[in-house]
């Protein structure tokens, strides 16, 4: 019997990367840009932050004296920034440049992949280990502080408040955005852009400008996913390919969820559990081989999800007409 005070912590923190790579995903979707390099942006949000907390820690002499503004400061400023240049990259390519989006987002992808691992690689020797990995511990405790009242607040406090703040973050960011896209002028015209841009741009709304915000503030949102998953979730532990394929996992949530940053956040979590479902199946010695198969599970249902969102035939369950679409504006 699985022990749900100890599993849905554990499930929640494994979400959380993949929420803010599907929220970022969304904001992005819906102003007409199909981003397939959401993995590769939340890879190289989590190296730039690491080596903004890298260099920190280096500039001090005890890591445990670091002033802890300036600890999570750098670390979000780097990821942030790098983000912002990965979004303004794909958005001058696609956007300003019209290339394939699908092309544009996998070689985004690729291109971030290696530049985590090249400048990860840097770090290590960088930094002497013996090991193909680099710690941020003093770093990471800072991210990874949870609510002062938690651990006397029962199993309450074990679901709820036993979370670095970026736990939060996320599911505040994931709220704003189903607010602005529902409520807002802002999200009316994104949802215009993404829907029709001829008929938005005849409109009098800039097309170009709302295809950039959205796309930029997505890639910034998703990089805070990788950031993260290394400062909280690892420990500070940075590997190179350690982070795995939670990028398309996010991409995957997107379709989902239809689009909806709040039930995003509950999937998210339902996918956070089917990810670590494995280590509480008992397998016994005799049979490890069947964890493997246990592992496939979180894979298994996306396809399942995939084929079953694409039998829905209502407007309402259909992504943006125009995703993945290049906008000409002379053909108006």
């Amino acid at each position: 019997m699985i022990n749900l005070v100890s599993f849905i912590p554990r499930a929640v923190v494994q979400g959380i990367p993949l929420l803010f790579g599907s929220t970022g995903e969304i904001m992005t979707e819906k102003s007409g840009n199909l981003n397939l390099g959401i993995p590769g942006v939340m890879y190289v949000g989590a190296i730039s932050g690491v080596m903004g907390s890298f260099f920190y820690e280096q500039s001090v002499s005890d890591a445990s004296n670091m002033n802890a503004f300036l600890a999570i400061l750098i670390p979000i400023v780097c990821c942030l920034l790098a983000s912002l240049c990965m979004g303004l990259l794909y958005c001058f390519l696609t956007v300003t440049l019209r290339a394939n989006q699908n092309v544009t987002g996998l070689a985004m992808t690729t291109f971030g992949v290696g530049f985590g691992n090249f400048f990860g690689g840097s770090l290590i020797k960088l930094s002497g280990s013996d090991v193909p990995s680099i710690a941020l511990s003093a770093t990471s405790s800072y991210f990874s502080k949870s609510l002062p009242f938690a651990e006397n607040s029962g199993w309450f406090g074990k679901i709820f408040l036993s979370y670095g703040f970026l736990a939060y973050v996320a599911v505040i960011i994931a709220l704003v955005c189903a607010y602005v896209l529902k409520h807002t002028r802002v999200g009316l015209h994104l949802r215009a852009v993404g829907e029709n841009p001829g008929t938005a741009d005849a409109a009098g709304i800039n097309v170009t400008k709302y295809k950039y915000m959205a796309t930029c503030a997505g890639c910034m949102i998703a990089g805070l996913g990788g950031l993260y998953y290394v400062m909280d979730y690892a420990s500070g532990v940075w590997s190179n390919d350690a982070f795995g394929d939670r990028g398309w996992l996010a991409i995957a949530l997107v379709i989902f969820t239809i689009c909806r940053p709040v039930v995003s956040i509950f999937a998210s979590i339902f996918f956070g559990g089917l990810y670590i479902l494995y280590l509480y199946i008992p397998t016994g010695m005799d049979h490890m081989e069947f964890q493997e198969l246990y592992k496939m599970i979180p894979y298994v249902v996306t396809l399942v999800v995939l084929v079953l969102t694409s039998m829905r035939n209502k407007r309402e369950n259909q992504p943006p007409n125009s995703l993945g679409q290049s906008y000409f504006r002379e053909e108006r």
